[in-house]
């Protein structure tokens, strides 16, 4: 389980304010990058708070619950839209997000802890952890922000484009994801960038 040993070395080498940060949502064919940036008091610990893709949908909703309503712990998170990711790019445009969510912290962290490696343009210091959600504490509770706030972004977005089901898939490229695709193209949260929806674009003008 993740702990904070790792913000804990962090303090020791004189950094006061340790951020987590994590992103979700870089490998779906459709909607935002997500990212969050969380700072946790010294003394917190969780039973069961780890990384967001080891829980049940229903536990990270509690986790986030109790996440975002605890009156010591800072966090901001921040999503980049499937047109920006278009543009910039996927890996561009998670860096963004995960920039522009640790910019908005408030008061602001000294240095960051961020999930798998470094990030170019950071605006503060920064280290990067290999399975940092499964190992610290504050990334761990980054990608709970990050997870759910996509997540119920997609839900809605469910309601808006039902024939894709979003709902069920969140975006990525299930099977039912894709043959939704072949039969109805891509629609405007769709990245148009990705292969599979740009085959599905060029087929639909084709037909």
């Amino acid at each position: 389980m993740p702990d904070l040993s790792h913000e804990r070395a962090l303090q020791e080498e004189g950094y006061s304010r340790v951020a987590g940060i994590d992103e979700a949502g870089r490998g779906p064919l459709a909607g935002p990058v997500s990212a969050a940036a969380v700072v946790l008091p010294d003394h917190y610990t969780h039973d069961v708070l780890t990384d967001s893709k080891q829980l049940t949908e229903k536990k990270r909703e509690e986790i986030y619950k109790e996440i975002t309503q605890h009156p010591e712990i800072q966090w901001a998170s921040a999503m980049i839209t499937a047109p920006e990711i278009d543009e910039i790019n996927i890996l561009q445009a998670t860096w963004k997000a995960m920039r522009t969510a640790f910019s908005k912290l408030n008061p602001s962290a000294d240095i960051a802890l961020i999930d798998g490696k470094p990030i170019g343009g950071f605006p503060g210091e920064h280290r990067a952890l290999i399975k940092g959600d499964s190992l610290s504490l504050s990334i761990a509770a980054a990608s709970i922000i990050a997870k759910v706030e996509r997540d119920r972004l997609m839900l809605r977005y469910a309601e808006e484009f039902p024939a894709y089901g979003f709902d069920r898939h969140k975006g990525y490229g299930t099977k039912i994801h894709r043959e939704a695709l072949e039969k109805y193209g891509p629609c405007p949260i769709h990245r148009q960038s990705f292969a599979p929806v740009a085959l599905a674009q060029r087929k639909q003008t084709m037909k």
